[in-house]
């Protein structure tokens, strides 16, 4: 694995937009897609819970993730924020490149 899709969501748009410029000014990420307004149905502290959010879609190399990870939890305000990396496991050879660029 050389790439990786990290979802993350946020409680607000600024909060995502905040951590998203972060990522990509620091070279942990090439690319922060936000995609606001998702509604998440969950459980915590014994209850169902349902909330508006914003998702952060993060292209980034995979020897990127441990920083990313901990950027994102350093700047997040959840107790327990949703950092999930996914392997790319195929994609166009010149974004693939550029996702290399981006965080060198």
């Amino acid at each position: 694995m050389k790439h990786t899709v990290t979802l993350v969501t946020c409680p607000t748009a600024a909060v995502a937009k905040r951590i998203a410029r972060a990522l990509v000014d620091e070279k942990l990420a090439a690319c922060v897609n936000i995609v606001p307004r998702i509604v998440s149905i969950y459980r915590w502290g014994g209850r169902r819970r349902e909330e508006a959010e914003t998702l952060l879609v993060i292209k980034s190399g995979a020897a990127r993730t441990k920083a990313l990870t901990k950027r994102v939890k350093e700047m997040h305000p959840y107790d327990v924020p949703e950092v999930l990396q996914l392997p790319i496991v195929s994609g166009t050879r010149e974004y693939l490149r550029w996702i290399d660029e981006g965080t060198r």
